[in-house]
């Protein structure tokens, strides 16, 4: 590379960081945000002794980990609109990624769920406890415990998936590469700039990770 593309390296530097600042982290946080409210409903209908609604449950999972995620979010943005629904690009682009992330997430919460003893249901019933409050002041607080890691690593995929974004005109960092790419030409230089740029969101976002799984492991040991 010669000097002109290093300069417009450094030029583009800020534009590209602050795209991900203002379009990528927030879409990834709001888009996480719902998607765990919907994955801890989907879990607990999962482990429902009701057939009809562990059944739904089980197909939306199915579906949602069965197809890709660029097709719903396709679906969501311009296949909608064929039935009149139309929704613009970033709500639309929340409610795809929130729907993965929540079929994704669900078996992870399940799973969490699953591995705090049953004794601590019993528990929650002595002290007299609703199965609600149980659920939520008993188990759930402990099964945090056990889904920290793998949410989190949802949530770093998920970071890198809002690139998919740029495809519905959503303006975040990887849109902003190519807005610059394509006005530059220097496509090959922008392109691993925006990767340097995402590698290095997730190199902070796994350093948090290892932070609070290390303050999660003091607790318990505790």
């Amino acid at each position: 590379m010669d000097g002109s593309t290093w300069t417009l390296l450094v030029d583009s530097f800020w534009p590209l960081l602050l795209a991900a600042i203002t379009g990528t982290i927030p879409l990834a946080l709001a888009s996480f945000a719902l998607g765990l409210v919907i994955a801890i409903g989907v879990a607990l209908l999962r482990l429902s002794r009701n057939r009809v609604l562990s059944g739904i449950a089980r197909f939306y999972v199915s579906v949602i980990r069965g197809t890709p995620l660029l097709v719903q979010l396709f679906v969501i943005f311009y296949g909608l609109p064929s039935v009149g629904i139309v929704i613009d690009p970033w709500p639309a682009a929340i409610i795809a990624f929130s729907l993965n992330v929540g079929g994704y997430a669900a078996e992870v919460v399940r799973a969490a769920i699953l591995s705090v003893p049953k004794g601590q249901w019993e528990a929650g019933h002595t002290v007299g406890f609703s199965p609600t409050q149980t659920l939520t002041r008993i188990v759930l607080p402990q099964a945090a415990r056990v889904s920290v890691p793998p949410l989190s690593n949802t949530f770093i995929s998920l970071v890198k998936d809002t690139s998919l974004a740029s495809t519905i005109l959503v303006t975040e960092l990887f849109r902003k590469s190519m807005q610059i790419a394509a006005f530059t030409y220097e496509f090959m230089a922008i392109y691993l700039e925006a990767a340097l740029i995402y590698w290095l969101i997730c190199l902070v976002l796994s350093a948090g990770q290892n932070a609070i799984e290390r303050r999660l492991d003091r607790y318990v040991a505790h």
